[in-house]
This record gives C-alpha cells, structure tokens and sequence, in this order.
C-alpha cells in the first residue's frame, strides 16, 4: 500500500511540475481572457493598431523568452510558433533554477521539447519519466481537459494564445495608460517602446507590458511583469524570423500518455 502511494505521489509531481512549467513557458505572464479587449480609442496609439495588423499578418515568429517566477521557476525557451490557425509550434524548454527545475533532476531531465497543436500540447520527458509511464515520453495535454479541471489549469490554453505578438498589441490597445516611451536599440535595431499596464480585474493581477516594435511593425521583445502567489514573475521575449515555416506533428500515440489519465491513475493510487 506504501509503495502504491508512493507511485502515485511521483505521479502527482511529474503531472503538476510538467503543467506549470509548460504553461509559463509561454503563457504565466498572460492576463487576457476568452473576449477580445476593446482597443483604446486614444489617436495617438494608431501605429500600435498597425502593429497589430502586421504582426497578425506575418503569422508566425521564432521565439526566444525566459521566464522567473519567483523561487519556483526560471526557464529559457527557443522555437518557432505560429498563430494563423490556432496556436501551433515546437519549442525547447530548459529549466534553470527554482523548485521545479529540481523536481525536473530529480525525473533525470533539464530540458523537454513542447509542441504546440490547436486542442492541445505535448511535452516529452526524459527516461526517468518513462519508465514511470509503461515507458512513454510524451505527455499530452488536450486544453479542454485542463480548463474542466478548473484551478490553475484553467485558462491555460487562451493563455497560450494572448502572448502571440498579435495578441500581445491587442491587450495593450484595450490599456488605459497604453504610452509610447520613445525610441530605442534593440538587438542592433532601431525600434519604438510601448509600455501600459493590462489585466486586473475578475481576481487577475495586473502587468506591465513593454514591447519594442521596429520599422516593420513587428514587436522585436516584450517583457511582462507582474506577481502570483509564486512572487515576482518576469517574461522577456525576443522574435525573429516573422513569416518562419512552423513544425510541430503529433506525436506517436504508442509513445504518449494523456495527462487525464496519468491524473486518474494518481487518484486511484491515492
């Protein structure tokens, strides 16, 4: 009966470390909802409108971003996404400090490969975290599943999507203090700095957004700033490549375990 417990006190971790980490990987720092934010009727935030236009054009960016969040979790992310159709893209997760990072070595991995499909995402994990699971690497994530679990989990999928660089301008439209701060360098080019603050209502906490836009209308990095019950969090996000090609295929179901019923199997064993 220990032992049974025990398993399924792994399994528990594994389900909810792989659930936030990968949510921050891309989405922790996110405050939109379902309903697209009314755009400021401000004139001077019109070459933000046109922002948003290019950036909903170009369709897809190669991403880099790191994300802390508080004493839990930093990670850094590579990869490509796209958001033409849904949310899609694969990116690399390397974990680099907090709580969760540990419970990743503990599993025997750093690092796990995301992609990104329009009802769900995919993580693999390493060895360790195989031979828990029959011997399967991937978990699947299907977002309807998340969002009927409630808590945390819910939200997760339109978290993902409201940080596409599209969706980023759009909430920072619908601000009330949305600004344009004046001209910077960044990564060697000549851009604009936005900042406002966004979120704040139905329990959410408020963020501050910055994004850097160049000559092209493309968001060049943002970062967003704000707290959860974890302490500070801060995303920095770079893009590059608008308009890249976007893989991300499923994975083999032989190889995949569904995140229901690894969370089944724990209640069972609990």
């Amino acid at each position: 009966m220990r032992g049974a417990r025990s398993s399924g006190a792994r399994h528990t971790v594994v389900v909810i470390a792989v659930t936030v980490a990968l949510a921050c990987g891309t989405a922790c720092t996110s405050s939109g909802g379902t309903a697209d934010p009314a755009p400021s009727a401000d004139p001077s935030t019109r070459p933000l409108r046109a922002v948003e236009r290019a950036t909903a054009r170009a369709g897809s960016a190669r991403v880099e971003s790191t994300t802390v969040m508080g004493d839990e979790l930093s990670l850094d992310a590579t990869g490509t996404l796209g958001w033409k159709n849904g949310l899609t893209g694969t990116l690399r997760i390397t974990y680099t400090g907090g709580t969760t990072a540990a419970t990743m070595r503990e599993l025997g991995t750093t690092a796990m490969e995301a992609r990104y499909l329009p009802d769900a995402y995919y993580a693999r994990m390493g060895d360790g975290f195989a031979a828990r699971v029959g011997g399967r690497h991937w978990i699947k994530y299907g977002y309807a599943d998340l969002e009927g679990l409630g808590s945390g989990a819910a939200g997760v999928a339109d978290g993902m999507r409201e940080t596409t660089p599209d969706r980023t301008v759009k909430r920072l439209l619908a601000s009330d203090d949305v600004r344009r701060v004046g001209e910077a360098t960044t990564r060697g080019r000549r851009t604009t700095h936005w900042t406002g603050t966004v979120g704040g209502t139905a329990g959410k906490t408020e963020q501050t957004v910055d994004i850097w836009v160049d000559d092209r209308d493309l968001l060049v990095k943002k970062v967003e700033r704000g707290r959860t019950e974890s302490g500070e969090l801060t995303q920095t996000a770079y893009y590059s490549d608008y308009g890249a090609a976007v893989s991300a295929e499923r994975p083999p179901a032989a190889d995949t375990a569904d995140f229901t019923e690894l969370l089944g199997r724990t209640r069972d064993q609990g």
